[in-house]
């Protein structure tokens, strides 16, 4: 394996992100970059089929999770923690946070077939410590508790699975700013050559904001630049011993971005001077800045190489890959767009 510094594998994550970033950017707003894939499921009466979509939504949800995971099982492979007990930490959580993004959704915006980021990282927030001290008390009786390395590594990687996340928010035309035309002059001028410009009927800015072809605020790639800048330093701050900074920082920026940057959307959030999300929020950073005297101090000394020789393993990569594969099957599945499909024959090529 490559001999890695600390300095080395934050570069490299630096060039991963700013390459997809630069692409992403770029192409998903068209409207050819909505739907991966339908699939035939029943037939009409005049030869058709209805088809269910799949969509670019659901693979970079799944891109999201994967790279969050991964950087996950670095960070806590770096500080001696195995595989077992932070998937267990992991499968825990999950189980909460899934079906919670569904069911805040339709709880706060009165939808039954999206789900809210923001609601779910809430629930992680406040269920980490929980879920760290189970899965230990229960399965791992008498072992060492490091609380510190393992909240800051998943700070950081949620950071950075929501900062790849928002690829999926462009690509599904979700989670949209404002029309540049009423942003502050000074906004104007800095991003009227850098705005969104969503094309397509079925995109949501479209047909649930109207705003479909119209200039508007880049917020989706405003937080996912944040938001990587955000996983990139506290990754950098955790590699170097630096647990209750890398910590702080990432739930501070993360959360008080989150926000912010409703002021920059045109989506519903809600009624009210604060949003139900922009309340989470400021609970989320309150409860993590209430948590961090509690936590016990940290001595362990990360080692790059040891976190990636924890993620480089056949069965890790495997699971990462299921993992993956039902990520994009829960949301990758249009409930609010249907197609149908028409085959036939090329007769030139009989």
């Amino acid at each position: 394996m490559l001999i890695m510094s600390n300095e080395l594998f934050v570069a490299c994550a630096t060039v991963f992100f700013a390459v997809l970033f630069r692409w992403g950017f770029r192409v998903l707003p068209g409207e050819r970059w909505q739907f991966l894939a339908s699939i035939p499921h029943r037939r009409v009466e005049d030869g058709s089929w209805h088809a269910i979509n799949l969509t670019f939504y659901g693979l970079f949800n799944a891109l999201a999770h994967v790279v969050s995971l991964s950087l996950l099982l670095i960070l806590t492979g770096a500080v001696g923690v195995s595989i077992d007990k932070i998937l267990g930490v992991l499968l825990a959580l999950m189980c909460v946070c899934i079906p919670s993004s569904r069911l805040l959704a339709r709880l706060i915006e009165k939808k039954s077939h999206t789900f809210t980021v923001g609601g779910a990282s809430f629930v992680g927030i406040v269920l980490a410590p929980v879920a760290v001290w189970f899965v230990y008390a229960t399965i791992y009786p008498g072992s060492v508790i490091p609380f510190l390395p393992i909240l800051a590594a998943m700070a950081i990687a949620y950071a950075a699975g929501e900062g790849v996340g928002r690829l999926a928010c462009i690509s599904f035309g979700c989670c949209y700013g404002k029309p540049i035309a009423i942003c502050r002059p000074c906004l104007q001028r800095l991003f009227s050559r850098r705005a969104f410009v969503f094309t397509g009927a079925t995109k949501k800015i479209a047909y649930e904001g109207g705003l479909g072809s119209q200039k508007v605020f880049p917020i989706q790639a405003v937080t996912s630049t944040i938001l990587i800048g955000t996983a990139l330093i506290g990754t950098y701050l955790f590699l170097n011993g630096l647990y209750s900074p890398a910590f702080v920082l990432t739930i501070i920026v993360s959360q008080g971005w989150r926000l912010l940057s409703e002021m920059f959307r045109a989506d519903h959030r809600g009624s009210g001077a604060f949003s139900v999300y922009q309340i989470f929020a400021i609970l989320a950073v309150i409860y993590a800045l209430i948590l961090l005297p509690f936590l016990p101090a940290e001595v362990a000394v990360a080692d790059i190489q040891s976190g990636l020789r924890s993620l480089w393993q056949p069965g890790v990569i495997l699971f990462l890959q299921v993992w993956g594969a039902g990520i994009f099957w829960y949301t990758g599945r249009s409930y609010v767009t249907g197609a149908r499909i028409v085959f036939h024959i090329n007769k030139e090529r009989i």
